[in-house]
């Protein structure tokens, strides 16, 4: 018999003050120095893809093409460059979103990893247009990374929907 990963527990629904609260850090923390080693995730698309799966009504298109002007405006890059590639990664997710929910993690991280890469090699194609020199191996190590934290990154993001429905007093969280 097969070992299965998935709760019996109904979650309760997402606050929007979180969704936006999360995608915030993920847009700090790729703006921060260590963000340009070649191996670190993307972590706004990583984000994006999750929140794109779990609730496509408040995370799409919208906000990946704002979220990938903020990260061309802040890596200084060719403008549209991260909005081109967030807006198509927000699309692929939503699209699959019913199909990938129903995997457990493991295999949710499986159908991510393109999606992942997607990313990658849809920057590397907008890069490549004006002729600037084309990135190594090691630049598709970050989605591999990525696709590596989906499970603890879902335990994380979906703690704050698994509050209990009456309040205890004697209970931290």
């Amino acid at each position: 018999m097969q070992p299965t990963y998935s709760s019996s527990r109904i979650l309760q629904p997402v606050r929007y003050w979180f969704i936006l609260f999360s995608l915030c850090v993920a847009l700090v923390m790729n703006s921060t120095p260590p963000s340009a080693w070649p191996w670190m995730p993307d972590w706004v698309a990583l984000l994006l893809v999750f929140w794109s799966i779990r609730e496509p009504r408040y995370v799409g298109m919208g906000s990946a093409f704002l979220l990938g002007l903020a990260m061309d405006v802040a890596d200084a890059n060719l403008l549209g460059q991260h909005a081109l590639a967030y807006v198509l990664a927000a699309y692929a997710a939503s699209s699959l979103s019913r199909r990938i929910l129903w995997f457990p993690l493991v295999q949710q991280a499986m159908h991510v990893l393109p999606l992942l890469l997607a990313v990658q090699l849809m920057q590397i194609g907008v890069r490549a247009t004006p002729g600037v020199e084309l990135p190594g191996l090691s630049y598709f190590a970050g989605p591999v990374i990525a696709t590596c934290l989906w499970f603890p990154l879902t335990f994380v993001l979906l703690l704050p929907q698994y509050r209990p429905t009456e309040h205890d007093a004697n209970r931290p969280i």
